[in-house]
């Protein structure tokens, strides 16, 4: 009897050490899962009503079996309480209100109770590896990994990562790539979360970084940090361009990532399934990047506009097709590699818009000034384009103008002063006209061009725009970007999404720190109608 009993001590830790070190998890959770199985086996046995617990000594397999009994004065639940009586047989000394240990026999486990024990077993330990892999790969995100491909369900790819799986999502994969079962595949860890049937390993190897990581693989002195990917762009599949710079002058940073005969850049060509990368060099001047960024088309000239995020690029008409690219590929990517808007333009055309800006501003300076046509488009060409720009600008610089004297300048700001009033009184009455209330012009940075534009969106009361999110007022509408269809056809604009839309404000250049005080201005009333929570209390304790 003895030796049976040995034998099931070995037994016991002997299931628990291949458990742990096949699940690669730790004993201590197989030991505590086989108590828990116990535990309840034993309640099936003596009641489920009884607390009852179980040991089991890791070192020696000795399992401990009791229930746990709580001594009171006059027992109404014989399960689960003694009386001082036989509390004093279990454990002397034991007094009312003590929680006292009362031995059990071990039991042997039947059929039914083994299966039920083996499941409670399965379930801790298969909660605990699912928990184990969710610690291993949670902040792994980022990394590249290897693994092989499993299946390919609904066109995601399923990744056996070893002690865990991925999946490559089909909006994540090389386009025209073919994942065969059974072949290794890299990809970047995009992203790790947690779920009930394990951790969900999301990988990616569409992504720009994935890129980004295998040339870091292949090029020592990116790994080593002398250079710099500070950008990436990609059409996965197709084309690529990245921007580096390098931290030591005597490197040069495309040459490095290039390697001897392309051999650097060509090994992570073949792992993107030919993909062409056009490696660039980074600049801290925009608009050297930009003219980087479109290679190999050759730019003209660059126009920034900062307030707006966008870029005018203007280039010789020959070299049009070359700076858009295929279905506008290449300016797309440049558009994603600098973070800017860019309209591609020729010289024809960018003529064209000056000369039509020109002629219109001219034509504005002309007619709410009352100058001359010689005068208006003297303020143009100096670089004035708006009516506030007359009037408040320092009066020595519209003096220096040559041809201006400070008696003309003083005349032409106050007929600015002027207009501006005109053009106030006029978006006025239409506001008032449109029912915008008057507390709205109380608002901050608010004026009645905006109130007119708040009152054409149907926004007329405080409340109306106290409803509104800070971005639903002041954010810019977001354009594509200008293409064409061929060298030869007229510029084409995508129809404007439902996302590209902006706040009612968005064309009034707000900042979202003018947008909050705007906000919350309108908002203001709603806690003053609020009565002070200590005048409440007061008023209650009154009554």
């Amino acid at each position: 009897m003895a030796s049976a009993i040995s034998a099931n001590k070995a037994e016991l830790l002997a299931i628990a050490n291949a458990v742990a070190s096949e699940k690669m998890i730790d004993k201590a959770i197989v030991i505590e899962a086989m108590e828990e199985a116990i535990q309840k086996s034993a309640r099936n046995r003596y009641g489920a009503e009884n607390d009852i617990r179980a040991k089991l000594d890791p070192l020696t397999g000795d399992l401990t079996l009791w229930r746990v009994v709580e001594v009171v004065e006059e027992v109404e639940d014989y399960f689960k309480q003694v009386d001082l009586k036989q509390a004093e047989k279990l454990q002397p000394g034991a007094k009312v209100g003590d929680f006292i240990v009362d031995p059990l026999p071990p039991v042997d486990l039947g059929r039914i109770d083994a299966q039920s024990a083996k499941q409670v077993i399965f379930q801790k330990v298969r909660d605990a590896e699912r928990e184990r892999q969710y610690e291993e790969f949670k902040d792994r995100a980022g990394e590249i990994i290897t693994g092989v491909i499993k299946s390919v369900e609904f066109g995601h790819v399923i990744v056996n990562l070893g002690r865990a799986e991925g999946v490559i999502r089909r909006d994540q994969q090389i386009p025209r790539e073919a994942a065969r079962t059974g072949e290794r595949v890299r990809a970047l860890i995009t992203k790790v979360e947690r779920n009930n049937r394990g951790p969900q390993i999301f990988l990616s190897r569409a992504h720009p970084d994935f890129m980004k990581k295998l040339f870091a693989q292949e090029v020592p002195e990116i790994y080593d940090g002398i250079i710099e990917i500070k950008a990436a762009a990609r059409d996965p599949g197709s084309r690529a361009k990245i921007g580096v710079i390098s931290h030591d002058s005597s490197i040069d940073p495309v040459g490095a990532c290039v390697g001897m005969k392309g051999s650097r850049v060509q090994a992570v060509v073949q792992e993107l399934q030919g993909e062409k990368i056009d490696i660039i060099p980074w600049s801290e001047d925009t608009a050297t990047f930009v003219v980087n960024a479109l290679q190999p088309a050759t730019v003209s000239r660059v126009v920034l506009d900062e307030d707006d995020g966008r870029i005018e690029v203007v280039v010789p008409d020959e070299q049009l097709s070359l700076a858009i690219g295929r279905r506008g590929q290449n300016v797309r990517l440049a558009s994603q590699l600098t973070g800017h808007q860019i309209d591609i333009m020729t010289e024809e055309e960018a003529s064209e818009k000056r000369s039509k800006e020109f002629a219109e501003r001219s034509k504005m300076f002309e007619e709410e000034l009352d100058v001359d046509e010689t005068l208006s488009q003297l303020l143009v060409a100096e670089g004035f384009a708006e009516l506030e720009e007359v009037a408040y600008v320092d009066l020595a610089e519209l003096a220096s103008i040559e041809g201006f004297d400070e008696e003309l300048a003083e005349e032409l700001q106050s007929r600015a002063l002027e207009a501006l009033e005109r053009q106030e009184e006029a978006h006025r009455a239409v506001r008032r006209e449109l029912g915008v209330e008057d507390a709205l012009a109380e608002m901050p940075h608010l004026t009645e061009a905006m109130l007119v534009t708040l009152g054409k969106a149907g926004i007329k009361t405080l409340d109306d725009l106290a409803d509104l999110a800070t971005d639903e007022l002041i954010a810019k509408k977001r354009e594509a970007p200008r293409r064409r269809n061929n060298a030869d056809g007229p510029p084409l604009r995508r129809p404007q999404r439902e996302t590209d839309k902006g706040g009612v404000l968005g064309e009034y250049g707000l900042s979202e720190e003018q947008g909050n005080e705007i906000i919350m201005a309108a908002r203001a009333h709603w806690f003053d109608d609020e009565p002070d929570t200590q005048e409440a209390a007061d008023a209650d304790s009154t009554q």
